[in-house]
């Protein structure tokens, strides 16, 4: 057996592999972000678009796909940047972060019950794995 041929089919099975899973994280990551958007713009968050050299800056500079919090002129204003979709920023106060996160818990909610719904009721006694059957019907 040539032994150069099973190690190149081994590396290239590997680095297969990882360019796989990146891909799917980087459309995972994409999802969250255009969720997270979704909500923040339902909220009151106005959305700020990097069209300018300056404003390319400001999202480059933070950290991405988070809501960070800072004080200004004595208020609390929560941003979110997204460098790589929308490359923009979205701006709110504290009226529009508690509104985010009543819609967050919504959105969370439903999503929660949308699994409920498409795996059925689940027979699970104590003795059963932490994933259990769901009752024939």
């Amino acid at each position: 057996m040539n032994y150069g041929a099973c190690n190149t089919r081994r590396v290239l099975s590997v680095a297969l592999a990882v360019a796989v899973m990146l891909t799917g994280c980087a459309t995972i990551r994409r999802s969250e972000a255009r969720s997270t958007e979704q909500l923040l713009a339902a909220a009151g968050f106005v959305m700020r678009p990097a069209d300018t050299a300056e404003r390319q800056q400001r999202p480059a500079a933070m950290p991405p796909y988070r809501l960070v919090s800072r004080s200004k002129d004595g208020h609390v204003v929560y941003t979110y940047a997204d460098p790589d979709t929308c490359k923009c920023l979205y701006v709110g106060g504290s009226k529009e972060y508690s509104e985010y996160q009543r819609l967050r818990v919504q959105h969370e909610i439903a999503r929660d019950q949308a699994w409920a719904v498409q795996t059925g009721p689940m027979d699970c006694d104590m003795g059963e794995p932490w994933w259990c059957h769901p009752i024939a019907q």
